[in-house]
């Protein structure tokens, strides 16, 4: 129960040297540089992913959105235990193995695609096993970040991730648009994803291991998932960011889908048009992860903020009459929704003491991408029954209700943790 005792919180060292100042440390600059060139690749292949499957299924939205759940729904059932093998096992090998996996799957549906032989239940199988490899990718990724950097630049360098996913999300998809037209299909783009994990890859092996800060792997032991569990739920500054996150992470991915539907079903845009309007997301999402690199540590009032913020602009955005104006409105959309992720990543590893880290973090991958497979197909379904535009303010309408929604469960939990923890205290006392 000693991790439910200890409430302290290791203060923040100071950090100076600007908005890219992590990438003076040369693991950290390694990895970013990968994480540029697998990002680019990872989101033309997403781009053509949801293209495929409009093809493949003939335009249904419930298809895409079943895409979307199958690909998320492996970290719902099983990333707690990936969140516990990053604590037991060196993280940069895990890493190495995932990344391989990954380019490998990659590397199969491109060739299904580019010889004609796809089928829209190799997507939907692709997607689940690239999901099966997320629940130790992700989680262990997370968590190496700080072995890189340290405390004192951990907020930069995961806005910094952030930035370098969102400006491939501007890149990957506006090159995705231009190439499927130019070449007239889809498989080149998963092709190019393969060979982009080369890149990380490369990356990884090339690191001096003496420079990385790695905590002591946590012995195989019973109750170690149970034991996470506890600790986020007795400390609030953990609780509320995790909260916070899946209830938000129930509609992005609703909302990423949705990108799709509102460009083709409701405004008729081509593949490039599509493209663009991505990128114009990731705009907004890349200008908020600079913003966040600046920060040392987000507030609590931050999380809230951006959170409500995402609600208010999938409504407003969900109700664009024009295309250029829904355009627009996808920048400050992009804003909120990587303001609030980038805060509650740093907010939860800040407060997480390494040998629990990588449970923590199996925590918050588990709320931020557990919720797809709920909200995906559901929003999809009130899409297509109610039209794109339904389907996306419905989307905003929930978000900022889970706001509220997490605000009170913090407290309610919070409440009873102390009340549990002064009655235990109470009893040894009388012992």
């Amino acid at each position: 129960m000693q991790a439910v005792e200890t409430r302290t919180v290791q203060p923040v060292p100071k950090s100076t040297g600007g908005t890219f100042r992590s990438l003076r440390i040369y693991n950290y600059r390694l990895f970013a540089i990968g994480g540029v060139i697998s990002n680019v690749g990872g989101w033309m292949q997403r781009t053509a992913q949801d293209l495929l499957v409009l093809d493949l299924a003939h335009g249904s939205a419930f298809a895409l959105g079943l895409t979307t759940a199958l690909q998320f729904l492996p970290l719902l059932l099983f990333g707690l235990w990936g969140g516990m093998l990053a604590d037991r096992y060196p993280k940069r090998p895990l890493l190495m193995a995932a990344q391989s996996l990954m380019g490998l799957l990659a590397l199969t549906m491109g060739v299904l695609v580019v010889t004609g032989s796809a089928q829209v239940w190799h997507v939907y199988v692709m997607a689940f096993v690239l999901g099966l490899i997320s629940c130790v990718e992700v989680p262990t990724r997370q968590s190496f970040v700080v072995e890189m950097v340290g405390r004192k630049d951990l907020s930069n360098a995961v806005a910094l991730n952030a930035s370098s996913f969102n400006l491939a999300r501007v890149v990957g998809p506006a090159i995705a648009g231009v190439l499927i037209s130019a070449l007239g299909g889809t498989g080149p783009m998963f092709l190019v994803n393969a060979l982009s994990f080369g890149a990380v890859l490369a990356g990884l092996g090339m690191m001096r291991a003496s420079e990385l800060t790695a905590p002591d792997p946590v012995p195989r032991a019973k109750g170690q998932l149970r034991e996470g569990l506890r600790y986020v739920l007795a400390r609030s500054e953990l609780l509320l960011p995790i909260l916070l996150v899946a209830f938000v992470s129930l509609f992005t991915q609703s909302f990423s889908m949705s990108i799709a539907l509102m460009a083709r079903q409701v405004f008729g845009a081509g593949a490039s048009s599509f493209g663009l309007a991505s990128s114009m997301f990731a705009v907004g999402a890349l200008g908020g992860a600079l913003l966040a690199a600046r920060r040392v540590r987000p507030s609590r009032k931050l999380l809230i903020g951006g959170a409500l913020s995402f609600g208010v602009a999938q409504i407003v955005s969900g109700l664009a009459m024009w295309y250029p104006l829904y355009l627009l409105f996808l920048i400050p959309a992009g804003i909120a929704l990587i303001t609030v992720n980038t805060a509650a990543n740093t907010s939860v590893q800040l407060a997480a003491s390494p040998e629990m880290r990588g449970r923590v973090m199996g925590i918050y991958v588990l709320v931020f991408t557990g919720g797809a497979p709920i909200g995906a197909p559901l929003l999809g379904w009130v899409a297509e029954v109610g039209g794109p535009r339904t389907g996306v303010v419905i989307g905003g309408v929930l978000t900022m209700l889970g706001v509220g929604a997490a605000i009170m469960l913090t407290r309610v939990i919070g409440r009873r943790t102390h009340a549990a923890v002064r009655r235990a205290t109470a009893a040894a006392a009388g012992a």
